[in-house]
C-alpha cells in the first residue's frame, strides 16, 4: 500500500478499515495515514491479518508501538521484512497484539522478544528450566543451582525471561494451534520453571541453605498442570535437614528451609520494574497459615494421619513435586498418596466436599452480585466440574488405582473408560470445560491480570466472541454459547456431585451397605424412625433372595433410607415404598427409572414420607411414579386437553364397546373417570409437595379436574336417560359452579358447589323435560358418588334457589323469575362464584345474562344492603365456628381467614363491580388486584388481605396432603402433625408456622375491619 492518498482513496480505506472490523476505523486510518508518512505502510495482507484478530483496534495500536520501539532498538527493517514475507510470523504477532494490550505493552518494552513469534521457531530455545536458570545467572545442571544475585537486576531478569516465554505460548494458543489442555500443561511447566528459578535466587539469598533440602510440592492447578495464564501458584513445603544431623541439628534446618522458601515466595510475588509475576500461596499447607510454613516428611504424614480436614485430602489430589529436592518430593508422595486414598472412608466426608462446595456459592453470592458472571465460582463454572470429578475420583479411587490421575480432563476421561460416568455427559463436560478455560485464558491475556469474570462491557465482550471464531454477531453467539455450557455443566454437575449413591459407598461400613438385618435395624434407630421394627420388616421383604430386584433394592435403600428420615413421617414414606415396590416390582421400567434417575427416587422419598393423600393416590395408580423425573410432566394438563380425554374415555363405553347392560357401562365408564381423575390429582400434589405450582395454579388445576369428572358424568347420564326412555333429552342443560369450584380455587378437600339449570327444546312438554333433566341430575350424581378408594367429588347443590328445599334442578325462566322477584342480599353474594362451566354453551351463556344483573346490580347495592350482610357474617363467625375449635387457627372462619377476605371481595364486588369491569371475576385474587387498580382498596391492604388468603389456602391444602383428611384448623395438639405441616410448607420449626400464621391474620383482620365493617 503506498503512493500519495486522494481524499477518494482515504474514503475507501476508511470504509475498508470498517469493514474488516475496526470499530474506530476514522481513528485507524489517520494511524495508518501517519505511519505512511513515517516511512512505512502496512501492506494488504498486513491489513487483512490485523482485521482478523479479535480487536483489530487494538491490534493495530500495539504495532505501531513496536515498530516505533523495534526501530529504536535497530530491529524495524527486520521486523517489517518478516511480517510481509512470513505469514506465520505476521498470524502470530498480530493475534496476540488484538488479544492482549499487557503483552503488547511488553513487547514495547523489549521489542527484540518478537522473533519467539517468528515462523519456524517454536518459541524460546531450550526447555523453560534451563531457560529462566539461566535467567537468573545460575547453572541449570548443578543439583542445586545457584542464583548470581538476589537483588532487582535479578528478580527483573527472571521476570522479562518469563514473559517472553509467556508470549511465545500465547502465539501458539491464540492461532489454535496448541489444546487448551496443553497451554495449561505449559503454563504449568513455566510456573515449576520459574519457581525452579526462585529457588535459585533464595539460595542466594540464604548462604546455609546446603544445611537443609527443600522440596516444593506444586497444588491446585500447578500441581495438577492446568494452570491458567495468571493464577496463584499454590504449594507446600517440605524439608529436611543434610544426613548427620542431629535434634538441634534439624531444627536449625528446618530454619534454614523456612527462610529459604521465604526468600523463593519473594523472588517471584514481589513489585518489580516488570512487575510480579504471581503470588505464591502456601496456605493449603497443614494448618493453613497458622502452621508453620514448612515441615518435615514425619510432620506432614503425622498431620494428615490425625489432624486433616475434609478438604484437605481433596486438595492433595493434585500434590506433585514441582522445585527443589526431586528425591525429598517423592518419598513426599509416597507417603502421602496412601492417606489422601483412605480418606474417603470418613464418616462424613461426602457430606463435608458437598457442605463446602454449597458454602463457596454462599460466599460468592454473598461477597460480589457477579457471581453468574464468574467463570470459575459461578454457577455452571469451572469448579463444578472440577468438584465433581475429585469427589467420584475420592470415592471411587481407593479401590481403582486407574482413577487418580492429576488433571482434570484425564480423570473424568479415566472416570468415563470406567463407567462411574456416563459417556455422554463426560464428552458434554469435556466440551463444556475446555470451553471455559479458553474463555479464561482470553480475559486473563488481555490485561495478565488475575480474574475470572466475563466482561460486561460490549467491546471486551466483542474482543471475546471475536478471539474464539465468533464473527457474525461475537456479543450474542458467545453469550449464548457460555451460557448454555454453563446450564450444561450445572446440569450434570447436580447429577454427579450430588449422586446420593456416592454417600452409600463412601460413608456406610461394608456389612451395613449390604443391610444386613442388624446394620439396617441400627441405622433405623440412629436416623429417627418411629417404628423400627415395623421398617426393618419392610427392609427385609424388599431385600430378601437373589434377584436382580433384590439386588436393586440393596444398592437402593442404603440411601433412600436417609431420604425418607429426610421426610416428616419415615416410616409412612418406608411402607409407601414397599407396597408401591410390591405393585411395580415386576414391572421392568420401575427399578430401573429408580436407579438410573436420581431425581425420581428422590422424590418418591419426599411426597411418600410428607404425604398419606399423595401416597393413596400412588398406591391405586403405581404407574404414575414415572412422572416424578421431570418438571415438564408435573406440570397441570391444560383444561382442553384433560376434558378431551374424560369425554373421549366416556364416549368409548356409550358407544357400545362394553357386552354390559347400558347401565354397568355407565359405572365403567364412571371408573374410567374416576382413575383419570386420580392420576391428575396426583400430578398436581406432587407439584404442589415440590413446590413447583403456586396457590392459583393449584386452584386452577384442581378445578379443572373436577369441571372435566363433572362434565364427563355428565355426558354418561344423558347418554343413559336417552338409552333408557329411545329418544333424545327434549332439554338442554348446564351444570353452574358455585363457591370455590366457580371461583376456580378448589382445594383438595373441597366439595364441588353447583347448581343445575335446563331449558327445554322448542316444542317439548316442558314437564316431562323436567322429569328428564331432574333424572339426569340425580344419575351424575350417583356416578360420581358410586363406592370408591379415591378422594371423593362430592356433588353439593345446596346453594340452589330456596336451599335444599327447592327443587334440585330448574328451568332457566324459573332461575329468572326467583332472582327478579324472591332474592335475598346473600344469594346475590353467592352469584358473585357463579360459573357456568359444563353443559349446552347457548344455556350457559344465557344463564350468565340472567344473573350478571343480580350479582353486579347497577349503581351497586344500598346500605340496608350492606348491613344485612355485615350481619350475616357476624353472625356466622360466631355460630359456623366448630364447637371447642380455638378461632384463631380456624384457616376459614378465624379472624383474618379466608372468609374475612372474600367478604371483603365481595362487598366491594356487589358495590362496584357495576361499574368496575376488573371486579366481574369470580376468582379472589384477580377481585382483589382490580379493586387496588381501581382504587376502592389501598394498595398496601390489598397485598395483606391477598399474602393471607394465599397462606390459609397453602395451610388448608397442606392439612389435607400430609392427613389425607381435610381441616380447616392448623394442628395444634398432634405435634408430628403439625410438624409436618410446617415442614411441607418450608418452615423450618412447626413455631414458624404458627408465628407466621397469627402474624398474616393479625394484620388481615385489621385490614377487614377498617374495610368490611367500617372499624376507625
Amino acid at each position: 500500500m503506498t503512493g500519495s492518498r486522494t481524499p477518494e482513496r482515504r474514503s475507501s480505506l476508511a470504509g475498508r478499515l470498517a469493514r474488516l472490523g475496526f470499530t474506530a476505523a476514522a481513528r485507524a486510518e489517520r494511524l495508518l495515514l501517519d505511519a505512511e508518512r513515517g516511512g512505512f505502510a502496512p501492506g494488504d495482507d498486513l491489513l487483512d491479518a490485523l482485521g482478523g484478530t479479535a480487536d483489530p483496534d487494538l491490534a493495530l495500536h500495539g504495532l505501531l508501538r513496536l515498530f516505533e520501539a523495534a526501530d529504536a532498538h535497530g530491529v524495524g527493517a527486520e521486523l517489517r521484512d518478516a511480517l510481509r514475507a512470513e505469514p506465520g510470523t505476521r498470524e502470530r504477532l498480530t493475534a496476540v497484539l488484538g488479544v492482549s494490550a499487557a503483552l503488547g505493552d511488553h513487547l514495547a518494552r523489549h521489542p527484540g522478544h518478537w522473533e519467539v513469534l517468528r515462523d519456524g521457531r517454536d518459541g524460546p530455545a531450550g526447555n523453560p528450566r534451563f531457560d529462566l536458570l539461566s535467567a537468573v545467572g545460575a547453572d541449570p545442571t548443578a543439583a542445586e543451582p545457584v542464583a548470581s544475585g538476589h537483588g532487582p537486576e535479578t528478580l527483573v531478569a527472571l521476570r522479562v525471561a518469563y514473559r517472553r516465554r509467556l508470549l511465545a505460548l500465547a502465539g501458539r494458543d491464540l492461532i489454535g494451534v496448541a489444546d487448551v489442555a496443553d497451554v495449561a500443561a505449559e503454563l504449568a511447566d513455566l510456573a515449576a520453571a520459574a519457581l525452579e528459578a526462585g529457588l535459585a535466587v533464595g539460595r542466594a539469598e540464604v548462604p546455609e541453605h546446603r544445611t537443609c533440602r527443600l522440596a516444593v510440592i506444586g497444588m491446585g492447578k500447578c500441581g495438577a498442570r492446568e494452570l491458567n495464564y495468571v493464577s496463584d501458584v499454590d504449594v507446600i513445603f517440605v524439608a529436611e535437614a543434610r544426613d548427620g544431623a542431629d535434634g538441634a541439628g534439624e531444627d536449625a534446618a528446618l530454619r534454614t528451609a523456612t527462610r529459604l522458601a521465604s526468600a523463593m515466595m519473594r523472588a517471584c510475588s514481589s513489585s518489580t520494574e516488570e512487575g510480579a509475576l504471581w503470588e505464591v500461596d502456601a496456605a493449603l499447607r497443614p494448618e493453613g497459615k497458622a502452621g508453620p510454613l514448612v515441615r518435615t516428611l514425619a510432620s506432614h504424614r503425622a498431620y494428615y494421619g490425625r489432624w486433616a480436614k475434609t478438604w484437605e485430602f481433596q486438595a492433595l489430589l493434585k500434590a506433585r513435586p514441582v522445585a527443589g529436592d526431586s528425591g525429598l518430593g517423592a518419598r513426599y508422595l509416597d507417603a502421602i498418596t496412601p492417606i489422601v486414598w483412605d480418606a474417603a472412608e470418613g464418616e462424613s466426608f461426602v457430606e463435608d466436599v458437598q457442605a463446602m462446595r454449597r458454602r463457596v456459592e454462599t460466599d460468592l453470592n454473598q461477597r460480589t452480585a457477579d457471581s453468574e458472571r464468574q467463570l470459575k465460582l459461578g454457577p455452571g463454572g469451572l469448579r463444578d466440574v472440577e468438584f465433581a470429578v475429585q469427589l467420584l475420583q475420592l470415592v471411587h479411587g481407593r479401590a481403582d488405582a486407574t482413577l487418580r490421575a492429576r488433571a482434570t480432563l484425564d480423570a473424568l476421561a479415566d472416570l468415563s473408560r470406567g463407567g462411574y460416568v456416563g459417556r455422554d455427559d463426560a464428552a458434554a463436560l469435556a466440551s463444556a470445560y475446555r470451553f471455559l478455560r479458553r474463555v479464561e485464558h482470553l480475559v486473563q491475556l488481555h490485561r495478565l491480570r488475575r480474574t475470572h469474570l466475563v466482561p460486561d462491557d460490549e467491546a471486551d465482550l466483542r474482543r471475546l466472541g471475536r478471539a474464539l471464531g465468533l464473527r457474525t454477531d461475537p456479543v450474542g453467539e458467545f453469550t449464548a454459547l457460555w451460557r448454555r455450557h454453563a446450564r450444561e455443566v450445572r446440569r450434570i454437575h447436580e447429577k454427579l456431585f450430588y449422586r446420593p449413591l456416592l454417600r452409600a459407598v463412601a460413608r456406610l461400613p461394608g456389612e451395613e451397605a449390604r443391610l444386613t438385618p442388624e446394620a439396617a435395624r441400627a441405622r433405623l434407630e440412629a436416623l429417627g424412625y418411629a417404628d423400627p421394627a415395623g421398617a426393618l420388616r419392610h427392609i427385609e421383604a424388599l431385600t430378601a433372595g437373589v434377584s436382580r430386584r433384590a439386588a436393586i433394592q440393596r444398592t437402593l435403600l442404603p440411601v433412600m433410607l436417609g431420604w425418607f428420615a429426610d421426610a416428616p413421617d419415615p416410616d409412612a414414606g418406608l411402607l409407601g415404598f414397599r407396597q408401591v415396590s410390591d405393585a411395580l416390582g415386576t414391572t421392568p421400567w420401575y427399578l430401573r427409572l429408580l436407579r438410573d434417575e436420581v431425581t425420581v427416587a428422590e422424590r418418591m422419598a419426599w411426597v411418600l414420607g410428607s404425604s398419606r393423600y399423595a401416597t393413596d393416590l400412588l398406591l391405586r395408580a403405581p404407574e404414575a411414579v414415572a412422572m416424578l423425573g421431570s418438571d415438564g410432566d408435573l406440570s397441570p394438563r391444560p383444561a382442553a386437553g384433560l376434558r378431551a380425554e374424560l369425554l373421549a374415555a366416556v364416549r368409548r363405553h356409550t358407544q357400545g364397546g362394553s357386552g354390559n347392560a347400558p347401565q354397568g357401562r355407565m359405572e365403567e365408564a364412571a371408573g374410567v373417570v374416576r382413575a383419570l381423575r386420580r392420576r391428575e390429582l396426583f400430578r398436581v400434589a406432587v407439584a404442589d409437595l415440590l413446590g413447583l405450582a403456586a396457590v392459583r395454579t393449584v386452584g386452577e388445576a384442581l378445578t379443572d379436574i373436577a369441571a372435566g369428572a363433572v362434565e364427563a358424568a355428565l355426558l354418561a347420564a344423558v347418554h343413559k336417560i336417552e338409552t333408557a326412555s329411545g329418544a333424545p333429552l327434549p332439554t338442554r342443560m348446564a351444570v353452574v359452579a358455585m363457591g370455590r369450584f366457580g371461583g376456580h380455587e378448589l382445594g383438595y378437600g373441597s366439595d364441588a358447589d353447583v347448581m343445575f339449570v335446563h331449558d327445554p327444546v322448542p316444542g317439548a312438554d316442558e314437564t316431562a323435560a323436567g322429569r328428564a333433566a331432574h333424572a339426569v341430575a340425580e344419575e351424575l350424581r350417583r356416578l360420581l358418588a358410586l363406592p370408591a378408594p379415591d378422594p371423593p367429588l362430592e356433588i353439593d347443590p345446596n346453594l340452589r334457589p330456596e336451599g335444599r328445599q327447592g327443587p334440585l334442578v330448574r328451568t332457566l325462566a324459573s332461575y329468572a323469575a326467583y332472582y327478579a322477584r324472591w332474592s335475598e342480599p346473600w344469594e346475590a353474594q353467592a352469584l358473585l362464584r357463579a360459573d357456568p362451566l359444563i353443559g349446552d354453551p347457548g344455556l350457559r351463556e344465557r344463564f350468565r345474562a340472567v344473573i350478571d344483573p343480580v350479582r353486579w346490580p347497577e349503581d351497586g347495592i344500598g346500605e340496608d344492603a350492606v348491613r344485612q350482610i355485615r350481619r350475616l357474617k357476624a353472625r356466622m363467625e360466631s355460630e359456623r365456628l366448630p364447637r371447642g375449635a380455638d378461632r384463631r387457627l380456624h384457616t376459614k372462619l378465624g379472624p383474618g381467614g379466608l372468609a374475612d377476605v372474600e367478604w371483603v371481595v365481595q362487598l366491594l364486588q356487589l358495590q362496584h363491580a357495576h361499574a368496575v369491569p376488573g371486579l366481574r371475576t369470580t376468582r379472589t385474587l384477580d377481585a382483589l388486584d382490580a379493586a387496588a387498580a381501581a382504587e376502592l382498596l389501598d394498595g398496601e391492604d390489598a397485598a395483606v388481605l391477598a399474602e393471607a388468603w394465599r397462606l390459609a389456602t397453602r395451610i388448608r391444602g397442606a392439612v389435607m396432603l400430609v392427613r389425607g383428611r381435610a381441616s380447616d384448623l392448623l394442628p395444634s395438639d398432634h405435634h408430628r402433625e403439625r410438624s409436618a405441616v410446617g415442614r411441607v410448607l418450608g418452615y423450618p420449626s412447626p413455631g414458624d408456622l404458627l408465628e407466621d400464621h397469627r402474624r398474616h391474620t393479625r394484620r388481615a383482620r385489621a385490614v377487614v375491619d377498617r374495610v368490611f365493617y367500617g372499624a376507625e
